[in-house]
């Protein structure tokens, strides 16, 4: 990269109108990726243009979508860009992201994209064992069911592969369904009944604790996933603490953000 360059970080979020979530998530993966790399500048953009408008009616405050972030970055006169997103899985929303970025190929000299947090098997293998590791206080005898988003793009195999990673690397008492595809809570609930739990630990698998994790996963509604499991009679407790909290996990992306680095030298 010759003097004249001038490299930044795109950070790339789904995005959340959750401002307790949005500070302890979105905020802190942002912080950690800025600290690691100081010399660069980082920049935000979320792919939800609902929650992005949401936020800018309801608080007055305005955030870049991906092709508003490319265009504020030219006339700041970065010339390479690393995207990084903060998505879980290489879904719809990545894919859109990575053709909206692209859209400004001609107007960078480069522009690379980090891995979501669940690319390889490396990661898959990490996330596990970051999971794992925040939950470690946990009795043999309670099980954990992790509510993933899940998606009709064929990526959402990931999740059953991780549901079955976390047996297979000794975490037998760990569950992963998803609230829109498969496994979906019909599955898990057949899986939990098998394992037998005295007690279910119940907490979104999903960088913020937004919309779903209140609703599908806690809310009052007699469909959401912890009044379905209290009325099979197990003794359900909550834990609203989205992925983006768990510093592994936010290691895990500052580690992609290195990855595309290197790739792009």
């Amino acid at each position: 990269m010759n003097a004249a360059s001038k490299k930044a970080i795109l950070i790339v979020s789904f995005g959340t109108s959750y401002e307790n979530t949005r500070k302890r998530t979105i905020d802190a993966i942002e912080r950690d990726i800025a600290d690691a790399f100081p010399v660069c500048p980082a920049y935000r953009a979320w792919t939800s243009k609902m929650i992005i408008a949401k936020l800018k009616k309801r608080d007055g405050i305005i955030i870049h979508t991906v092709k508003e972030a490319m265009e504020q970055m030219l006339l700041d006169g970065i010339t390479d860009v690393i995207v990084q997103p903060t998505h879980v899985i290489n879904g719809i929303e990545n894919d859109q992201m990575k053709a909206d970025a692209l859209s400004f190929r001609d107007r960078f000299s480069s522009i690379v994209f980090g891995n979501p947090l669940l690319t390889t098997e490396e990661d898959n293998q990490a996330v596990v064992q970051a999971v794992a590791g925040e939950f470690q206080d946990m009795d043999q005898e309670t099980a954990l069911v992790l509510m993933g988003h899940g998606t009709e793009h064929y990526a959402n195999s990931v999740y059953a592969a991780l549901d079955y990673r976390f047996k297979d690397m000794g975490h037998k008492n760990i569950f992963l369904g998803t609230v829109e595809a498969y496994p979906a809570l019909d599955s898990l609930l057949r899986a939990a009944d098998s394992f037998q739990p005295k007690k279910i630990v119940l907490a979104p698998f999903m960088i913020v604790a937004g919309d779903h994790a209140q609703n599908d996963l806690a809310g009052e509604g007699s469909d959401s996933w912890m009044n379905r499991l209290s009325s099979e009679g197990y003794e359900v407790t909550p834990v609203l603490k989205g992925l983006g909290e768990y510093p592994k996990i936010r290691q895990i992306l500052v580690d992609h953000v290195q990855q595309a680095m290197d790739a792009s030298i």
